[in-house]
């Protein structure tokens, strides 16, 4: 996993984190106590091995950390979900399936 320091931008409703001077982010909503997960963003010019999964990754252990449930409705946090769903499925909001 690559480390990476996830800024929570409140203002602008997104999980950023920079790298080589690029932002990539992922995009949110928050109701009650979920947080929609609706929008990747990663520039092409971040091309590092691994990087997508370990950002998702990175953001999904954020948001366990606060004790939220997460509804992916991007996607590619809705594969990411699929694929690591006995890690993650805790998270997921009573009803949700992925």
């Amino acid at each position: 996993m690559i480390d990476m320091e996830i800024k929570d931008n409140s203002f602008l409703r997104q999980f950023e984190v920079k790298v080589d001077g690029h932002l990539a982010k992922i995009e949110y909503s928050s109701q009650e106590r979920k947080v929609f997960l609706t929008k990747l963003v990663i520039p092409e010019e971040i091309t590092q091995e691994g990087f997508k999964e370990s950002f998702i990754k990175a953001v999904l252990n954020h948001i366990q950390d606060q004790n939220l449930r997460v509804v992916p409705t991007s996607p590619h946090i809705a594969g990411f979900l699929r694929k690591n769903r006995h890690q993650y499925k805790e998270m997921l909001p009573v009803g949700i399936r992925i």
